[in-house]
């Protein structure tokens, strides 16, 4: 197994809160189930993934984004949640990973939602999270929608970084 495969969580509890990495302020911790942690880990080393060689905080952040282009993201998350997530053993190793900022602040939107209030059952940000590369996988070519929004990701991300020109 590959050395940057090695981090396992294996207990649900232990499912990533979101903490910020500290090494990098710009990016959130989570955590990804193995079998979506597995899929991206074929993304990041595909024949595809060059110039830039994109890593898993944009590649996760890529799927997350690639929910968020549909108006019923919410919706869609927790419907993966209810009837697939949820049917999985709960204490599932999961892997450490970071995603960036703004994804997470729209996951985060979904984790302090109605939907995950009483009387509906408490998802969790490595769930939310998880969801989201599971409904990005399940679209033919996923792999180069990943790839693709990765890279608008970061021109976006780029171009909220520059100094505004002087007019």
């Amino acid at each position: 197994m590959p050395a940057a495969r090695c981090d396992v969580a294996t207990q649900a509890g232990n499912s990533g809160s979101g903490a910020q990495d500290s090494e990098h302020p710009e990016t959130i911790e989570t955590r990804l189930w193995l079998e979506e942690h597995d899929w991206l880990f074929t993304v990041l080393r595909s024949e595809g993934n060059v110039s830039p060689t994109f890593r898993f905080p944009d590649l996760i952040s890529a799927c997350v984004s690639l929910v968020f282009l549909h108006d019923d993201a919410p919706a869609r998350i927790f419907d993966f949640l209810g009837t697939q997530l949820v049917l999985r053993p709960p204490l599932t190793p999961r892997r450490r990973e970071s995603m960036w900022r703004p994804q997470y602040e729209l996951l985060l939107a979904v984790q302090r939602s109605p939907a995950n209030r009483h009387p509906n059952p408490k998802f969790q940000l490595d769930q939310l999270t998880t969801a989201c590369v599971a409904l990005c996988r399940q679209h033919e070519g996923a792999d180069t929608l990943v790839l693709r929004q990765a890279r608008l990701n970061m021109a976006d991300r780029a171009a909220r970084g520059r100094p505004s020109r002087p007019g």
